[in-house]
């Protein structure tokens, strides 16, 4: 089925950010042809905020907000939002590229909206036409998730990941998650171990991707600060110089050491804030996802079991619950085996993102440390030169 086709690459919330609007999509899809896909949108998607909504949305190019996310005091991208989606069935021959972009504001009487432009290109024969462009609000990218999560329950639908911000009821709606997900699993009788060490897992891995979230949070915020004291020296030492004839050329250097060791300090927090935060958050919002493709998954399989059970001890029409129960079975081993399939690929994907994203920053580190090190070194050996000459040009 089309609608089953994976897609190959790194995970990305992948839609726009903002919240509820009130508006009835009216059916239409936000992606043309693309309605019943279950890819994976690509990584590079801008978070839009709107001040007026409460809902967002980040991925690996995301500003970086609030404290539910990121730290306000992080840099923020411009106005741009690409998507790009290729599918791997037969990749010579058909090939889907969906771009979200150029996010306009519209205002009414009545309500403040963002629309976003998707254009979807395709090489694909059953198509109309090899390229379709359209307008949508963020209203129908929430219609389009809940038709996804309709017609594939237990697949991993990462194309929204959406939460709301701290504010009053903040607690109570968690409350109410986690109570939610405890009634579906107290509800499941016989669940199969292999889903019992998949939930397991999620529980451990949103613990850890949680704790990393917070702690690079933190360590870029402290890198900013840093970054922010260092900046001042450099000024510092020019105005110094005019006051030290005999130190004028050695507070100058100084000066311009600082100022390199200051690009190269806003180099590394650029990759900290573009190459890891988005990564790590992007995983905890799937963390969140996973938690509630665990349920859909246990609902399916409480249904099947309250009408066996309702058969074992006739609690209800008999002649209607062989059929009914038949039926059930299906739908219970379809969603066990999209959801087997679907968690091992993004396993994979997961270790491998998250993998490349902290080896990446280990180089830059390493980059960085190399540069700032080779940068005072170079200032010290040219003023031991400089006093060797002196004493030198000082000796009888």
């Amino acid at each position: 089925m089309e609608g089953e086709r994976r897609a190959s690459q790194a995970p990305s919330s992948g839609l726009p950010a903002g919240g509820a609007d009130g508006e009835s999509p009216g059916g239409g899809a936000p992606f043309p042809g693309s309605s019943g896909s279950s890819a994976v949108l690509q990584a590079e998607v801008l978070d839009l905020d709107e001040d007026e909504d409460d809902l967002e949305v980040f991925s690996k190019d995301a500003s970086l907000m609030d404290m539910n996310s990121f730290s306000p005091m992080m840099p923020t991208s411009p106005l741009s939002m690409i998507n790009q989606i290729k599918f791997e069935d037969e990749s010579d021959l058909k090939d889907l590229f969906i771009t979200v972009d150029e996010p306009e504001s519209h205002v009414t009487t009545i309500e403040t909206f963002i629309t976003y432009r998707i254009i979807t290109k395709t090489s694909r024969g059953e198509f109309d036409s090899s390229e379709f462009e359209v307008r949508r609000r963020y209203q129908d990218f929430l219609w389009l998730k809940g038709k996804l999560e309709e017609a594939h329950p237990t697949l991993i639908i990462p194309e929204l990941s959406s939460h709301k911000k701290q504010g009053p009821g903040l607690l109570s709606r968690m409350g109410q998650t986690v109570r939610a997900v405890a009634s579906s699993m107290r509800g499941v009788k016989n669940r199969p171990e292999e889903f019992m060490e998949m939930n397991n897992f999620i529980e451990l891995f949103s613990q850890k991707i949680n704790l990393i979230d917070k702690i690079s949070q933190r360590i870029y915020k402290e890198e900013r600060e840093y970054f922010d004291e260092m900046k001042e020296y450099g000024p510092i030492h020019i105005l110094w110089s005019a006051s030290e004839e005999d130190l004028v050329d050695t507070l100058k250097d100084v000066a311009s050491c600082i100022d390199r060791c200051c690009k190269a300090t806003e180099k590394r927090m650029s990759g900290l804030s573009e190459a890891l935060l988005p990564v790590v958050h992007e995983y905890v919002l799937y963390s969140e996802m996973l938690m509630g493709v665990m349920k859909r998954r246990d609902q399916i399989q409480a249904e099947l079991d309250s009408k066996v059970e309702a058969l074992t001890y006739k609690k209800a029409d008999t002649d209607l619950l062989p059929e009914e129960i038949g039926k059930l079975e299906d739908k219970v081993e379809c969603a066990n085996n999209a959801l087997k399939a679907d968690w091992e690929r993004w396993k994979q994907n997961m270790q491998n993102d998250i993998k490349l994203a902290f080896t990446d920053m280990a180089e830059e580190n390493i980059h960085y440390y190399e540069q700032c090190l080779a940068t005072w070194e170079s200032f010290l050996t040219s003023q031991t030169n400089l006093h060797l000459e002196e004493a030198s040009e000082d000796k009888p």
